[in-house]
């Protein structure tokens, strides 16, 4: 099982979440790139401003009321879904309600009123530990993917659903400066590089398996980029040249194997060689600040150029339309809010607004389309099997989106 030295690099290191300045020279041909694309639309308010971020704050507000009339239950857990069907667990598994987690952090950063969620976000961190287990099938500790006793019985554990927590830690720590924050995701870290795939008998040896669970032997964009950009935040934290080479290890390996010419990502690779080919806008999103991290690390403009070059094919890709609307809309919620803040931490060292833009028309159209507002409900049922029925995750991406949209943008550059 592949294991992490944690020997300190003596060469001195930025600060996690710090912001490098660019110069408009290293920036270069990209940004002439992602100035040209056509514009998703364009909001009727001003982005940025005192008015445009109150209003998002209170829209924020009430979907986050929404989504604890609807879904918070017993032991500060959630439910999966509204209606409850009859099969329905007690709770929600592990990766719903991290991102309800994250959607607590993610009010305590707007501005003016964010201070009044820090006892909601407290009280989230403690509920997340009801998913704690002190060993998955490798050995070490990680949050399985169902409530452990006495809630429920546990579950196998998956690799995203424990970087998304780690990502939420470091998140905390760069907003708040907690020790126990980066201890958890440097716990988490181990775990993901416990995952490894070291048989070289494999299709495409190497990178990071999804889950843990015997009926999954994928190696996905999920579950290495994102643990790429943990061990790029716990590198700038402490120095420890063990987190830039295993993070420079998963990053080198997806690229390989799931980056395509054109700069997009597909979602997985099995053991056989076969690449599952759809382009999830996550997949997209967590690359850009994986690259913008390597670039405040090593300073090397490569990077910084690969992470612009990746958020303009996503733009470009995801302003595709068809009957239904544009391809972005199509995506999942709790995928886009990650893709939105992972392009507002590039904006953070870019400068411009084209991302903040874009995320606030998808915003808009989203409040204006799928909310219902006699409950408060985001519906993004498809069809008839799922319409009327909203997942917990989606009113919690929701909640994250409009949040962000009203935090200052001098804060970006703290998110994940």
């Amino acid at each position: 099982m592949p294991t992490v030295d944690h020997s300190p690099d003596p060469r001195p290191m930025s600060l996690a979440g710090s912001a490098p300045t660019v110069s408009r020279r290293v920036l270069g041909a990209g940004i002439v790139g992602a100035a040209a694309l056509v514009p998703l639309g364009r909001s009727a308010y001003a982005s940025g401003g005192d008015a445009s971020r109150e209003r998002w704050a209170r829209r924020a507000e009430r979907t986050y009321v929404t989504l604890r009339e609807y879904f918070a239950t017993a032991h500060g857990l959630y439910r999966e879904q509204y209606p409850v069907a009859a099969d329905d667990r007690a709770y929600s598994f592990e990766w719903p309600f991290s991102q309800a987690h994250v959607a607590a952090l993610d009010l305590t950063g707007m501005a003016g009123s964010g201070r009044r969620y820090r006892d909601a976000l407290a009280r989230h961190r403690r509920a997340q530990q009801h998913y704690w287990s002190s060993a998955g099938s490798t050995g070490l500790p990680g949050f399985a993917s169902y409530v452990m006793p006495p809630y429920g019985d546990g579950g196998d554990f998956f690799y995203d659903d424990n970087e998304w927590v780690a990502l939420a830690d470091l998140q905390h720590h760069a907003m708040y400066g907690d020790k126990a924050s980066v201890r958890e995701a440097s716990k988490l870290f181990d775990l993901v590089v416990s995952g490894w795939d070291d048989d070289p008998s494999h299709a495409a040896p190497g990178g990071v398996f999804w889950t843990q669970a015997p009926w999954s032997s994928d190696r996905n964009t999920v579950s290495n980029m994102p643990g790429a950009q943990v061990g790029l935040r716990l590198y700038q934290l402490t120095g420890r040249r063990s987190y830039l080479t295993w993070s420079q290890r998963m990053y080198d390996w997806t690229n390989r194997h799931l980056q395509r010419p054109d700069a997009l990502y597909h979602d997985h690779l099995d053991l056989q060689g076969t690449v599952e080919t759809t382009i999830w806008s996550y997949n997209q999103g967590v690359p850009v600040s994986v690259n913008a991290l390597l670039f405040a690390i090593t300073r090397r403009r490569r990077y910084l150029d690969e992470a612009v070059r990746i958020a303009d094919a996503a733009m470009s890709y995801y302003n595709e339309t068809d009957d239904n609307g544009t391809r972005l809309d199509g995506q999942p919620p709790f995928f886009n809010s990650i893709f939105f803040k992972n392009l507002l931490r590039l904006e953070s060292i870019t400068g411009g607004r084209r991302y903040q833009r874009a995320m606030e028309d998808y915003a808009e159209r989203m409040w204006d389309t799928k909310r219902d507002p006699k409950t408060g409900l985001f519906d993004f049922g498809a069809d008839a099997e799922v319409a009327g029925r909203t997942q917990m995750i989606e009113q919690a991406a929701m909640v994250q989106v409009l949040a962000v949209l009203a935090w200052p943008r001098g804060r970006y550059r703290l998110l994940y």
